[in-house]
Order: structure tokens, then C-alpha cells, then sequence
């Protein structure tokens, strides 16, 4: 006679939610992230992040907006590059890409909610 073990009675985990500190830190890492990896940081903490709090949640959904919205000026200065105008471009978004990455950081590390003025919203709740 073989022994068998019963099936597990949740065959899915449940999502433990994140302690404040750690959401804080997640939210804060994905933005510093997107300066150095564009939307890669924000598009995976979001998939991964964001049924583990709420503020990480909101951050990644935030940055995850900001970093589309940074990746379509740099294929819209790309693109007009032969114009010579799309290198200004390219430059004015690389600028604002660290500027508002950075803001946002600090309101994530702060526990504050943070939406970037410039971002199209791409993902909302």
C-alpha cells in the first residue's frame, strides 16, 4: 500500500501584503530604477508588486505611467532626430526623466503619494 498526501486544501498562495517600511523601499527602488532601465523596474513591480500594499501600488502604477510617457519622447525625439530638434528632445526628456524619478523617490520614501504632472496615464486603478 502506497502512501498519499492529500492535496493542499489552497492549491494558490495568498499574497502576504508588505510591511509599511518595505513598501516604502520597493516604491522608492522602482523609481530610482527607472532612470537607469526606463519602464523595465516599473513594469515588473507592477505585475509583482501591486496587490502587496497599497502604496507600492500606487507608486508602481505611477511610475509605470511616467516611464511609457518617457519612453514615447524618446521615440518621438528619435524619430526627429534628422531634424535636428530631436536631440533637444532626447535631452529634455533624459532631464525630466531623472528630475521627476527623483521627486517621486522621495515622496515614496516618505510614504507620500506622488503623480508626476507630465505623465499620460496609461494604467489607472
Amino acid at each position: 500500500m502506497s502512501e498519499t498526501t492529500p492535496p493542499p486544501a489552497n492549491p494558490y498562495q495568498t499574497v502576504q501584503p508588505l510591511s509599511p517600511s518595505d513598501e516604502k523601499l520597493w516604491a522608492t527602488l522602482i523609481h530610482i530604477g527607472g532612470i537607469f532601465l526606463y519602464f523595465l523596474p516599473a513594469l515588473i513591480g507592477y505585475v509583482l508588486l501591486k496587490d502587496r500594499g497599497p502604496l507600492v501600488r500606487d507608486h508602481t502604477r505611477t511610475a509605470l505611467n511616467f516611464q511609457l510617457t518617457v519612453l514615447i519622447g524618446y521615440l518621438v525625439g528619435i524619430f526627429t532626430s534628422w531634424l535636428f530638434v530631436g536631440f533637444l528632445i532626447v535631452l529634455v526628456v533624459a532631464v525630466l526623466n531623472i528630475i521627476f524619478s527623483l521627486m517621486a523617490a522621495i515622496a515614496a520614501n516618505r510614504g507620500e503619494e506622488y503623480v508626476c504632472p507630465i505623465a499620460i496615464r496609461f494604467v489607472s486603478a
